[in-house]
């Protein structure tokens, strides 16, 4: 009895136990037992318990058939939290958690370079190999970025052992926001900072004692610029609207530097010049555990589901629903899933994220001119009656403020007024 038979036979189950392998094979469990353990690690162990399967593992060149997770806390500790075991068929196995995968972890698509800033990887880094394009990665070619490059990435896991060698090697070096001209420029070239998603240009820094997410727009003339600047100081209204109607929200600031209009801001998954939160995306939550996407499935939606599997608490539940009620009433079209965020309390437990990327989306311009689109706010539904007054309230405040905000352009700021009204009228329609 060879060790390939029991090879071949783990590669067409997936996974199987003991027992099961040697009634398959003909032969005693001891016999199995040894094969397995002349197999090394083509074989991966999971769980340690009566219960044990086992699994046909793959490699990736130079990083072997496991990654080592390590966990970077808030005081900037690091310590192994695991590995992560790369299985046939694009399997994996998380030893933290004894979990499998049929893809990457959720932890790891949320770690994934991707949108503006991801971009430039490969070109970045032309000794991986990897495709030029992030769209045409598989997920092994996510895994050699993070296992080699994946030194800040979102969240507070680091992959392999290069990435966290590269990790301790790091400085944490401070930039004077009088640099971010300088670093906008850079960012149409080349890669500035780490990985976060969203295609508005955007560079991520360490400034002033935060690690920091800037968006920028250039002062050029022309309507798509200027449309542009209006909507990052729409932004940070919105984030001080949410944060005055007594949710969290991300702290952000937007000034003038150069030639360019900033949007700063700061990282909730960040703390001090080292530390780190773990954090999760709905759409990672939404991919391994729900599988809502492409079914016109939304923010409120989602909210009892979390609730149900107990991801997250009743009062977060509340919160996730004001929050697509309020980016409803203030135009914000881009509420997809990759726009919320969730704080990790325990194994699959969350807290929701202070809120992000909140701006009314329906008026970004196209590539070439401003297309003036409709805005009709939606009336309270059975899901969100509950929250819909107080959400609509706070919604006309943004509308009031976006009209008197000097910084907007004049047409923006009429064009909030028009918004106000709108929102008004259904409220007074509807009683409040």
């Amino acid at each position: 009895m060879s060790t390939e038979r029991l090879l071949a036979l783990l590669a067409s189950r997936g996974q199987a136990q003991a027992q099961e392998l040697a009634e398959a094979l003909g032969v005693s469990q001891p016999t199995v037992s040894r094969l397995i353990q002349a197999a090394g690690d083509r074989i991966c162990r999971m769980g340690r318990t009566r219960a044990t399967r086992y699994a046909r593992t793959r490699a990736l060149p130079g990083l072997g058939t496991s990654l080592p997770v390590h966990r970077i806390d808030e005081a900037g500790t690091c310590t192994l939290a695991g590995h992560l075991h790369l299985l046939s068929a694009g399997r994996h196995w998380y030893s933290e958690t004894d979990s499998l995968f049929e893809g990457l972890p959720p932890f790891a698509s949320d770690m994934r370079p991707q949108g503006y800033v991801g971009r430039m990887f490969s070109a970045k880094y032309p000794e991986l190999a990897l495709p030029a394009r992030i769209t045409h990665w598989n997920d092994d070619d996510c895994l050699i970025a993070l296992a080699r490059r994946g030194e800040d990435c979102v969240g507070h896991l680091i992959l392999g052992e290069e990435s966290l060698d590269r990790w301790f090697r790091r400085d944490t070096v401070s930039v004077h926001p009088s640099d971010y001209p300088a670093w906008a420029l850079r960012s149409d070239t080349e890669q500035v900072g780490s990985s976060a998603g969203g295609e508005h240009p955007k560079f991520l820094t360490y400034s002033e004692g935060r690690h920091v997410l800037v968006k920028f727009a250039s002062h050029d003339a022309g309507e798509v610029a200027r449309r542009w600047r209006d909507l990052l100081v729409c932004e940070s209204l919105a984030l001080d609207v949410i944060r005055r109607a007594g949710l969290d929200a991300a702290s952000a600031r937007w000034f003038d530097e150069g030639n360019y209009r900033f949007l700063e801001v700061e990282r909730f998954d960040r703390v001090g010049a080292r530390g780190r939160r773990g954090m999760l995306s709905l759409d990672a939550l939404d991919n391994e555990y729900i599988g809502a996407a492409g079914r016109g499935a939304h923010w409120t939606s989602l909210a009892p589901r979390l609730l149900e599997r107990r991801f997250i608490q009743a009062e977060d539940a509340r919160r996730l629903r004001w929050l697509d009620v309020f980016g409803q009433l203030i135009a914000n079209s881009d509420r997809h899933f990759g726009n919320v965020s969730f704080l990790e309390t325990g194994p699959q437990r969350f807290r929701l994220a202070p809120a992000y990327d909140m701006l009314p989306m329906t008026f970004a311009p196209s590539v070439t001119t401003v297309v003036e689109r409709p805005f009709e706010p939606s009336p309270p539904t059975a899901a969100t009656l509950d929250v819909w007054a107080d959400a609509a309230l706070h919604a006309s405040t943004f509308w009031t403020r976006a009209a008197g905000e000097a910084a907007l352009s004049e047409d923006f700021r009429a064009l909030a007024r028009r918004c106000r009204d709108s929102v008004d009228a259904l409220r007074e329609r509807l009683g409040g």
